[in-house]
């Protein structure tokens, strides 16, 4: 079990009196999982992933990462942290900011190239390592946000809306490449993202989740083959889980 949450609640207290962001939240993520959270804007998704990596702290219930606290997974650099923008450091090359993570882990500089090396292979940038982020494209940067992510080769991979701002032709490619990056490295990923197709799409298991309070309204259990092309999204069996994906947001709202 790599996430268990039970009976989570986090309440954010503000000016205008408290925000309950989630309630009453379970959910178990299993080693290998590839699971989507989606749900309109404020719906907790992202408070969640903030939770599980120890930077937002619940204010009732449980939470374990890898069986301990998430601070203490945290200590234990059991996981990597995907933001919605690449967070690049303009005046580092790729590989510098790839190996920024290595360097503050105090992991030996004579692992750092091979390390560098493998992750750029891993989301097709070899031959960028010297390339500065401003050189590169949008979707290029994301995925050397992606590689700097896997560079300490965490088991667990947090994703909050990676691809949320970029155009749908780059968003398909990267969404391909990331199931080929999960097959091959067999990584856990959270993922959080508003597109339906994109969820369905990616996951073995789709959360979706209500507006405020966040609760839990659908866990489904993706019945696709492992083996995505892009043309499955036309399948019934693809528009069937969208479908479902779909109602339950609604199913949600109605509840709110």
């Amino acid at each position: 079990m790599v996430i268990k949450a039970k009976n989570l609640d986090l309440t954010f207290q503000t000016n205008d009196g408290p925000v309950h962001a989630l309630k009453g939240v379970d959910l178990e993520i299993n080693q290998g999982d590839f699971v989507s959270f989606i749900g309109p804007s404020g719906c907790g998704k992202t408070t969640f992933l903030r939770v599980m990596a120890d930077l937002e702290q619940p204010t009732g219930g449980e939470i374990t990462v890898n069986g301990v606290s998430p601070e203490e997974a945290r200590r234990a650099r059991a996981y990597g942290y995907v933001f919605q923008a690449a967070g690049l450091y303009q005046w580092r090359t790729i590989g510098g900011n790839i190996r920024l993570p290595l360097e503050i882990m105090g992991v030996p500089k004579a692992e750092h190239a091979e390390r560098v090396a493998k992750v750029l292979e891993l989301v097709e940038l070899s031959g960028f390592e010297r390339k500065f982020p401003w050189q590169l494209s949008g979707g290029m940067q994301q995925r050397a946000s992606i590689a700097r992510a896997l560079s300490f080769d965490a088991d667990l991979l947090l994703m909050d809306e990676p691809f949320g701002a970029l155009d749908e032709i780059i968003r398909d490619t990267l969404n391909e490449q990331l199931l080929k990056l999960w097959a091959r490295t067999e990584k856990t990923i959270a993922f959080v993202t508003h597109s339906i197709p994109e969820a369905v799409y990616l996951s073995t298991k789709i959360v979706v989740m209500s507006p405020r309070p966040g609760r839990i309204t659908d866990v489904i259990e993706s019945t696709l083959p492992k083996e995505r092309p892009l043309e499955i999204r036309e399948t019934p069996e693809f528009l069937a889980i969208a479908h479902r994906v779909r109602e339950g947001l609604r199913a949600g709202h109605a509840d709110g």
